[in-house]
């Protein structure tokens, strides 16, 4: 005689969310990143830029932005059915660098986008992470599909150390996007392992 067993299914866990900070200075693209890869509708604090603002904030290679980040970006991704990045990008002025310290609270890594054209807009954002001992790497983006500088030159001039890796990305690329996060992810994830 053969006893039907019924077997109770395994309870689903929902996705591990782990914090993502993603930085760099003025019209770098940031809220470009967050908004290419985010499966939500990306939460944004974009105000339209100022005559003042213009005047501050350099525009010269930019001229385009009509926007800027006043507070934060957010948006998400879901990696596997175990981890979800919950992405916060940061808004790329100085004078917005006091919102850093609440923004960063909890992250396990972060993203600093270059624009090559300008590399003194980001030493800011690598300092700030240098200093709070965060995991972080340094993504060019390639702006008309190119850098202008190799990587070895960016990691020089940005006086990162070597296990702080540098690489080129596109941040209007779903993929390119995914691939730096993932970097930042792997860093992450070794610290907790030593």
């Amino acid at each position: 005689m053969t006893t039907a067993t019924t077997a109770e299914p395994a309870a689903v866990r929902p996705p591990l969310p782990v914090k993502m900070v993603i930085a760099g200075g003025f019209g770098v693209g940031k809220t470009t990143a967050v908004g290419s890869i985010s499966e939500i509708e990306p939460l944004t604090t974009e105000a339209a830029i100022t005559e003042v603002a213009a005047g501050v904030d350099d525009l010269s290679l930019t001229p385009q932005k009509t926007t800027t980040t006043v507070a934060m970006d957010f948006g998400c991704i879901t990696i596997d059915p175990t981890l979800k990045l919950y992405l916060f990008g940061t808004p790329g002025q100085e004078r917005f660098g006091f919102m850093w310290d609440d923004i960063v609270e909890g992250a396990v890594g972060g993203l600093v986008i270059v624009d090559t054209r300008r590399l003194d807009d980001c030493y800011a954002a690598v300092d700030y992470f240098e200093h709070k001992r965060i995991p972080f790497a340094v993504a060019a983006n390639a702006f008309d599909g190119k850098v202008e500088h190799t990587l070895d030159e960016v990691r020089w001039a940005l006086d990162v150390a070597d296990h702080v890796p540098v690489v080129v990305f596109d941040a209007r690329e779903t993929g390119s996007v995914r691939d730096a996060l993932l970097v930042v992810l792997e860093l992450a994830l070794a610290r907790t392992e030593s």
